[in-house]
């Protein structure tokens, strides 16, 4: 029988070699290391990452129908942007219509000089509204009206020598047509005063003529400024006779 000391070390060697336990009832301080093999892991060679299918279209030429558009900022533009509506220039050719007094300091030669076509539509449209009284052909009537009504007084006013186009026309008469749908509402409230009535209709008219016609009357045509002005004023009464149906 052999007798083992207890306070003997065992070192006890595995197989493979990696690994050394030590086993000791006396022993102070252990240490050791293991030392992991480098682990690398194959992903696989270019055919995975290119499959056999994506290489045989570009092979053949098709290689196109794999390509991805990158996004174009420009299509990510907000809706407004895209439809080249400003609301504040709007809203500032608005003020320049309702107060045409030169003293206030507006810049209203902007209403003729940078013309917009959804302002001019919007209030086309909105006086339409006013107008319909249950008959919605007066809607297409008056868009009708504001186009060719504009378009008479742009060919007469190239005609008398003037250097407007037919945009800025259309976007003054449009505009000026505010203070007529500022006056709607009072006419409502006193209609029946007859008087005072009538002398709101005038003021309204001499309103959106004078608006307009400081715009695009300028000082190119000299001594033929009234050959314009009448028939900017004979539309606006026109445009007045649709809305109170006189």
């Amino acid at each position: 029988m052999k007798v083992v000391d207890k306070t003997s070390t065992m070192h006890l060697s595995p197989t493979n070699g990696d690994f050394t336990f030590v086993s000791s009832t006396e022993a102070e301080d252990l240490s050791g290391t293991i030392d992991a093999p480098d682990v690398k892991l194959n992903m696989g060679s270019d055919n995975a990452k290119d499959p056999y299918a994506t290489t045989f279209l570009r092979k053949r030429g098709y290689g196109w129908l794999l390509e991805v558009e990158e996004d174009d900022p420009e299509d990510n533009k907000p809706l407004l942007e895209e439809l080249d509506i400003d609301l504040k220039d709007i809203y500032y050719k608005i003020r320049c219509v309702l107060m045409p007094m030169p003293s206030l300091g507006f810049n209203r030669q902007v209403v003729r000089d940078n013309p917009d076509f959804w302002g001019p539509l919007a209030i086309v449209l909105l006086f339409s509204m006013i107008s319909i009284y249950g008959q919605f052909r007066v809607v297409s009537w008056i868009i009708t009206i504001w186009i060719f009504g504009s378009l008479t007084i742009f060919l007469l006013a190239r005609v008398l020598g003037g250097e407007v186009s037919y945009g800025q026309v259309l976007g003054v008469i449009g505009y000026s047509l505010l203070p007529l749908i500022v006056i709607a509402p009072l006419l409502l409230v006193i209609g029946g005063f007859d008087v005072v009535s009538t002398l709101i209709k005038l003021s309204g008219v001499f309103w959106a003529a004078y608006s307009a016609a400081s715009l695009l009357v300028g000082d190119e045509f000299k001594t033929k400024k009234p050959l314009l002005i009448y028939p900017i004023f004979l539309l606006y009464i026109y445009f007045l006779s649709l809305y109170t149906g006189v």
